[in-house]
């Protein structure tokens, strides 16, 4: 009898369809992030190898951004968190590429990166090595004219999630809400649809 509940318990387990992301696009051809020259948070030279080995979360934003780039990194900050308190493995790592290289210093991306938790990669570099990966994946960026330094940019709002073989696998749109990373990530990198 015990046998019979058992087997009766793993075939219903087995014919559930698999759990499907509600928020997330996942690609069903993920394309390699394209070859691109930066530097990170640190000053070290880094290339398209640096989004290999592990899931990374990447947005596009820059650090004088007034509320779209704050508030998503909290979004995915906060979210990982709870992801962690609740065991879940991987975790991806949040990664923020500049789209204003021209006032983002690798020091100023480390102190901002750092702002939304460890272990956090902050990207910057020339305007011409960050459009190499931009224009690979479909970002847009534009800095808008102004009299002084306290110009914005114009920019996609999306996190891409990149598997660890460099490969751009999924995608959140806005409105970034935390319940959204929490529900699909564990779905995205487990390799549901």
């Amino acid at each position: 009898m015990v046998a019979a509940v058992l087997a009766g318990a793993y075939l219903a387990n087995r014919l559930q369809p698999p759990a499907t992301a509600e928020s997330a696009m996942i690609l069903p051809n993920p394309d390699v992030v394209p070859a691109f020259s930066a530097v990170d948070q640190h000053g070290n030279n880094i290339d398209e190898s640096v989004f290999k080995g592990q899931w990374d979360l990447v947005f596009f934003g820059f650090t004088h951004c007034p509320d779209i780039c704050p508030m998503t990194l909290q979004v995915l900050a906060t979210a990982k968190q709870q992801l962690a308190d609740a065991g879940k493995s991987p975790l991806p790592r949040i990664v923020l590429v500049s789209v204003d290289p021209e006032r983002d210093t690798p020091e100023l991306m480390g102190q901002y990166v750092d702002y939304f938790g460890e272990g956090n990669l902050g990207i910057t570099g020339t305007v011409e090595g960050i459009s190499q990966l931009t224009e690979g994946l479909g970002i847009y960026f534009k800095k808008q004219p102004s009299d002084d330094e306290n110009y914005n940019v114009d920019h996609s709002a999306a996190v891409l999630v990149i598997d660890p073989d460099g490969r751009f696998h999924a995608l959140f749109g806005g409105p970034h809400v935390i319940e959204n990373y929490v529900n699909d990530l564990p779905i995205v990198l487990a390799g549901g649809s």
